[in-house]
């Protein structure tokens, strides 16, 4: 039985990605290998949830097809598509009301994958 269970992606520029997804989400490193030297493997909590990005410095990432897409919450949504936008975020969707209650935007990561950025609504919790 799956106790939990959370994405991995790859990536060509670790660091990149690290900036995305530490910097500017604001996740946690909770686990890094090797301990020394340049990472191939990195764990973040973002809030409640977790994230593994892997190094695969080979990877072609202008001709790799879309690997996964992430929903993250936030307070602020708004917010946060105006702090990715002055970062020079891909704004793929700007923040738009939907119609079970919450606000949703869409951004691309450094490596082009698709983050979804979503804040609770008064509807959302409750139902």
């Amino acid at each position: 039985m799956i106790e939990s269970a959370f994405p991995i992606l790859s990536t060509p520029d670790l660091a990149r990605a690290l900036g995305f997804y530490e910097e500017l989400l604001g996740g946690t490193v909770t686990y890094r290998f090797p301990d020394d030297g340049d990472a191939r493997y990195v764990g973040l909590d973002l809030g409640s949830s977790h994230l593994g990005i892997g190094a695969e410095p080979d990877l072609d990432a202008e001709s790799a097809t879309q690997r996964f897409a992430l929903w993250v919450y936030v307070n602020d949504c708004d917010a946060l598509i105006e702090t990715s936008r002055a970062a020079g975020v891909t704004i793929l969707e700007e923040p738009v009301d939907q119609p079970w209650g919450e606000r949703v935007a869409r951004v691309a990561d450094p490596d082009g994958n698709i983050v979804i950025i979503g804040a609770r609504g008064e509807m959302a919790s409750d139902g």
